[in-house]
């Protein structure tokens, strides 16, 4: 079932046409891996998701079981993001703003969907802990906890694992295969190739020209694809070396 469906879509800013012709199609349970050069729109294009920004042609349509207020949105973070003097379980609570309009104070059900989604991450021991204080892996689940409390059925990914290590890093991205497959959509912005063709199951790569969007398997028989595969296999044998 489509959730999300982008026709001929151009986006840009400030008068600039960054983006022509975009077309593609989201489904429930899709995990969709937006890659592509700096500067070729991929930000531009998740700000035009969350409708933050208007396309300047085209049209993006929204399936009947997915409302705009309805998706999880975990931006690329910020110094000014990572120093937030707020606690955690605050930072995870304003997730529900979406749903509780002008309402003062939040309700019962929603800080029941802040709780199990604290658990759901293993962050729930951090409850009354400071999110500046965290590390950058621990920021990160609070954030997505945070971004859960918005939807369960389409999460926004901008450069999920950007800054952390390489195990945290292992950890993140088995975190949001395992949302995926409880049947959360995924739309994830990355500049790690390999690990687009290692979670996702369909990509959209931006570039100034020729756009691609299809399946992770259509991609990696395109000569795009195919240098990536290649540049894959040379950098594994320069590891293989240096671990000599």
């Amino acid at each position: 079932m489509s959730q999300l469906k982008c026709s001929d879509v151009s986006l840009g800013y400030e008068g600039r046409t960054i983006i022509k012709h975009l077309n593609f199609e989201v489904n429930a349970g899709d995990y969709l891996c937006i890659v592509g050069e700096n500067g070729t729109g991929k930000s531009t294009l998740i700000k035009t998701l969350l409708g933050l920004r208007q396309p300047l042609e085209g049209n993006i349509e929204f399936g009947e079981e997915l409302k705009p207020t309805e998706i999880g949105y975990l931006p690329q973070q910020t110094m000014v993001q990572r120093d937030f003097p707020a606690s955690v379980w605050e930072v995870v609570l304003s997730g529900n703003l979406n749903k509780s309009g002008f309402r003062p104070f939040y309700s019962k059900e929603e800080k029941e969907r802040a709780e199990a989604n604290m658990c759901k991450l293993g962050i729930e021991d951090f409850k009354k802990r400071c999110y500046r204080d965290l590390s950058g892996g621990q920021q990160q689940r609070v954030l997505l906890a945070r971004a859960l409390c918005a939807t369960g059925k389409m999460l926004l990914l901008d450069e999920p694992v950007a800054g952390l290590d390489p195990k945290i890093t292992v950890e993140m991205y088995e975190l949001i295969q395992k949302l995926n497959e409880e049947g959360i959509t995924i739309i994830m912005v990355s500049h790690d190739m390999a690990a687009a063709c290692n979670y996702a199951d369909h990509i959209l790569h931006i570039a100034h020209k020729p756009l691609f969007f299809g399946t992770k398997e259509e991609y990696l028989k395109t000569e795009t694809g195919k240098a990536f595969t290649e540049l894959v296999k040379m950098e594994a044998l320069g590891d293989d070396e240096d671990d000599r």
